[in-house]
């Protein structure tokens, strides 16, 4: 089975953790989508979450994994686009929940709060889980109704 291209973005912050969670994922098979940032010189976090979202609203990818420093900004800046369920994941149980009841298409970790392995491990968590659906779709069909 082939897997699905990926979808990565990050600011400053969250570069170092991005391009080892993106080394890791390409070992594993996948093939990544970076947005960007590719230095970890200062910059802003939307200017990478808006593509990333934007590739995901259209269609162009299914999903995608994105760091920050403490995982807000760009977290707020992924769920302000159209079909964005971006979720801030930080143990296994939550980025789990996030996909099986939300299903969740952005996985967003805090690259200065947590290490690379629990990375790894929220980063495979978050991919190898499947959406329950049932109640859970009639929840998310409310999430934008307006």
């Amino acid at each position: 089975m082939e897997k699905e291209i990926l979808g990565m973005a990050s600011d400053h912050a969250g570069f170092e953790m991005k391009e080892a969670i993106k080394k890791r994922l390409e070992a594993a098979g996948y093939e990544i989508k970076d947005f960007g940032t590719y230095t970890a010189d200062s910059c802003d976090y939307a200017d990478y979450a808006h593509p990333l979202a934007n590739a995901i609203s259209t269609g162009e990818l299914k999903r995608g994994i994105a760091f920050c420093g403490s995982g807000n900004g760009i977290n707020m800046t992924l769920n302000h686009h159209f079909g964005i369920r971006s979720a801030y994941c930080w143990n296994e149980e939550i980025t789990r929940l996030a996909r099986q009841h939300n299903d969740a298409n952005v996985c967003v970790m805090p690259a200065r709060f947590l290490d690379e392995e629990l990375c790894w491990t929220l980063a495979q968590t978050f991919l190898a889980t499947g959406f329950e659906g049932g109640r859970h779709q009639r929840r998310i069909d409310k999430i934008c109704r307006f």
